[in-house]
């Protein structure tokens, strides 16, 4: 368990917090880019680490993350209107361009010089792999743009989403790097959804539901290997590598692509989960971005012209008692993806650590914690964290079976690294 102050170090993410400081350290996703599909499109509200920001592309295609009040009195440049090279808000004519300086007050002389002095808050925004990001950080201390291999390989292999989750975004990621419950919570769909069903590693998971942990440190993070009983005295491995502060990738199944995932704070109570699906060697099938579109694997349907899901905590998540008795799901909730948030979801918005009972297959949480610890004290003396590397960046999971005598991180070797041209190692 944690005491209070720390479940309070590792869940606060505002401005002037030391988790927001750790987070402010990378490069983080903020907007898909089909949201700001055009030149001169509609801006976009967005949240992220408790502040308010706004998103647009001017007329050259030039992206912006601004504040999104306006610095005169106030006024949400939701309001605005997008025109030749600028944002202007509808109430007295103020205009701003993507970096945020004022370049027209109307009701000011020009030469007067008034506008100049005028400038938002204001953040870069940088498109790679389908995903805008931002770095909220030291712009002297800003890194090289992410490398994480789903965002470098052809659009036709990649497909990249994003939902809402109504709750801290550490008890989601420490969700996602425990592979313990897949053996009880997702039983029902192994064999059935089609992002996962035929691959041998499913039968591991089904016959196999004490699994043990074992957890090394990464550059990046962690790896975090669990093993399962295989045939003739072998270990089935799913290795998982968390780099930090919230990317997680999951270990693959079969020829199918290869899930992950990203938990981003729009503020102390709500996250952006990022979901991510990639294969190095071929195009994603047609019947395989259907599937996902359809809120099979890790994905779901949301509600209209948002990015909340359609089950969610006002409707129970849709839970079929029915389902649940017969066994065609364990928890009654529909899909991989909300059978994980309608749980992380219900231990409410953030999560009382100091209450919980930990066991041997919370291994992978509990050492995650404690590298966040500390590199939130390390950043104070200056250090840079884990994962902002880009070489942090180039990791993989994999799924093996190996002899019981062989270490998870030298039985898989080079299969943790990203190497170009070569497939995912898995079973």
């Amino acid at each position: 368990m944690l005491r209070r102050e720390q479940n309070d170090l590792l869940t606060q993410t505002g401005p002037s917090t030391p988790g927001g400081a750790l987070f402010r350290s990378y490069w983080l996703p903020a907007l898909l880019a089909e949201e700001l599909p055009e030149n001169e499109c509609p801006p976009v509200r967005v949240k992220l680490l408790s502040e308010r920001l706004l998103a647009f592309r001017d007329t050259q295609g030039q992206y912006g993350l601004i504040d999104e009040f306006c610095a005169h009195r106030g006024v949400s440049l939701w309001f605005g209107r997008n025109e030749e090279n600028g944002l202007r808000c509808p109430y007295h004519g103020w205009k701003y361009d993507v970096s945020g300086q004022c370049v027209e007050v109307p009701s000011e002389p020009i030469e007067s010089g008034y506008c100049k002095r005028i400038k938002l808050k204001s953040y870069p925004l940088v498109e790679r792999g389908g995903i805008l990001w931002t770095y909220m950080g030291d712009p002297a201390k800003q890194p090289a743009l992410p490398e994480f291999e789903f965002a470098l390989v052809p659009p036709g292999q990649r497909f990249v989403a994003k939902r809402l989750q109504e709750c801290n975004w550490l008890q989601a990621l420490e969700g996602g790097i425990d592979s313990s419950h897949v053996s009880w919570l997702h039983r029902g769909e192994l064999n059935s959804d089609p992002l996962f069903k035929g691959s041998k590693g499913n039968q591991y998971n089904l016959n196999d539901a004490r699994p043990v942990f074992e957890v090394v440190e990464s550059p990046g993070g962690l790896y975090i290997g669990v093993r399962r009983n295989a045939e003739n005295g072998q270990y089935y491995w799913r290795i998982t590598p968390w780099v930090m502060p919230s990317f997680t990738m999951i270990p693959p199944r079969g020829n199918h692509p290869v899930h992950g995932h990203f938990w981003i704070p729009i503020d102390d109570h709500n996250c952006w989960t990022w979901s991510f699906d990639y294969h190095v060697k071929r195009a994603l099938t047609d019947a395989e971005i259907r599937a996902m579109r359809g809120g099979k694997g890790i994905y779901v349907m949301f509600e209209p012209g948002t990015y909340r899901p359609f089950a969610n905590k006002d409707n129970d998540y849709l839970i079929d008692r029915a389902a649940q008795k017969a066994g065609r799901t364990f928890s009654g909730v529909a899909g991989i993806a909300m059978q994980d948030a309608s749980l992380q979801e219900s231990m409410g918005p953030i999560v009382d650590r100091t209450k919980e009972n930990l066991v041997g297959t919370d291994n992978g949480i509990i050492m995650a914690r404690h590298r966040m610890l500390k590199a939130i004290k390390a950043m104070e003396k200056g250090v840079t964290p884990p994962g902002v590397e880009t070489a942090h960046q180039r990791v993989r999971s994999a799924a093996v079976v190996l002899p019981p005598d062989h270490p998870f991180v030298d039985g898989a070797g080079e299969a943790l690294s990203v190497r170009e041209g070569v497939a995912h190692a898995t079973v």
